[in-house]
């Protein structure tokens, strides 16, 4: 296992409370020893203006579950995960229903880590798209420390 130390669904339903996450509707599904899934409906909230899901959708499903999946190993008190970087494919569009999205470790390090999701149609499990995020783990209390040195002219 790689997670810091053990995680239900309904705890991980509560870190997407008044987020982005909660706002376009993703649902952590399945927490398994090195892997975190969760699904997102494909209505109004996450389709472009041609009625297909936005990429920017997929990439929001992909970084909340690898930024949730990295923070799940380290210790949280003392660290937080942020993100540094996403890329994504998009393969087939998708204009109903649900997709999911399945995050599996690339590189668990001390400083940073990668994540690659695959999100797959959830009736037909055929792949939508798939993405690669890389996560900064910094120290707990430095973001802080950063918006005090914002000089404002």
């Amino acid at each position: 296992m790689v997670w810091f130390k053990s995680y239900s669904l309904d705890y991980l339903e509560g870190l997407r409370n008044a987020n982005m996450g909660a706002y376009i509707g993703i649902e952590f599904t399945e927490i398994g020893d090195d892997y975190l899934c969760a699904r997102m409906p494909v209505d109004k909230r996450t389709t472009q203006p041609f009625g297909i899901l936005h990429g920017g959708a997929s990439c929001v499903l992909s970084e909340t579950l690898g930024s949730v999946a990295a923070w799940m190993c380290i210790d949280p008190d003392k660290e937080r995960a942020v993100g540094l970087e996403i890329n994504a494919n998009h393969i087939r569009a998708v204009t109903e229903g649900f997709v999911v999205g399945k995050c599996s470790p690339l590189h668990i390090g001390r400083r940073t880590h990668v994540w690659q999701t695959d999100i797959m149609e959830e009736a037909t499990r055929k792949r939508v798209a798939i993405s690669r995020l890389t996560v900064a783990i910094i120290e707990q209390g430095t973001l802080s420390a950063q918006k005090e040195k914002v000089i404002v002219k």
